[in-house]
């Protein structure tokens, strides 16, 4: 059965690491593991804008090994970023395996203000959510509470739910379905 593969990408929360560990499941119906491995970012950081490549974060979680239809997770605590534009929550390849997540700026510190670890982890959550939707072939929803709005300020991933608007779960379970029937017959479970 495939399974979530959550990879700290650098330090990141362990409160992050184990929440999402638990609520995922739920989510998805989908097994989560945490990797024991830690991948380092290094070399991602680019020099000029103090902070890292998404892309090249999700180069290194491609040399990660997992099975026909497992999710890879990165999850870091690092600035990301995509040449076009000042920062990203996250990124993911669309309609494949690989997704990263950064906690940066979901952390109320970032913003001067006191810390809220519940907000935090709601946050953190929704933009997990929203990343894995991409990985099933989800594209950004015009709804504006659908998790897989698409966010480019935290004020837009509080307002959004952690939840699939109707047409996106629907279109993730199609994902899963066809996934599923395509599999070689001995891996079915």
């Amino acid at each position: 059965m495939p399974e979530i593969h959550l990879v700290r990408v650098g330090k990141v929360e362990p409160d992050v690491v184990d929440f999402l560990s638990m609520a995922l499941p739920d989510i998805f119906g989908m097994e989560s593991r945490v990797s024991p491995h830690t991948l380092d970012p290094s070399q991602a950081f680019n020099q000029v804008r103090q902070q890292y490549n998404s892309m090249d974060v999700l180069l290194g979680l491609s040399r990660l090994q997992s099975r026909a239809g497992d999710k890879v997770l990165g999850l870091t605590s690092v600035d990301l970023f995509i040449p076009i534009l000042t920062f990203v929550f996250g990124q993911a390849q669309l309609n494949n395996r690989l997704a990263v997540m950064s906690t940066h700026r979901l952390q109320q510190r970032f913003y001067g203000l006191p810390d809220d670890d519940d907000l935090f982890l709601r946050r953190c959550e929704k933009e997990a959510v929203h990343e894995l939707g991409h990985t099933f072939g989800l594209v950004h929803c015009t709804v504006f509470d659908c998790v897989m709005h698409f966010s480019n300020s935290v004020d837009e991933v509080d307002v959004k739910s952690s939840a699939f608007c109707p047409d996106c779960e629907t279109r993730r379970l199609g994902y899963r379905e066809t996934r599923r029937l395509s599999e070689p017959r001995a891996q079915r479970g």
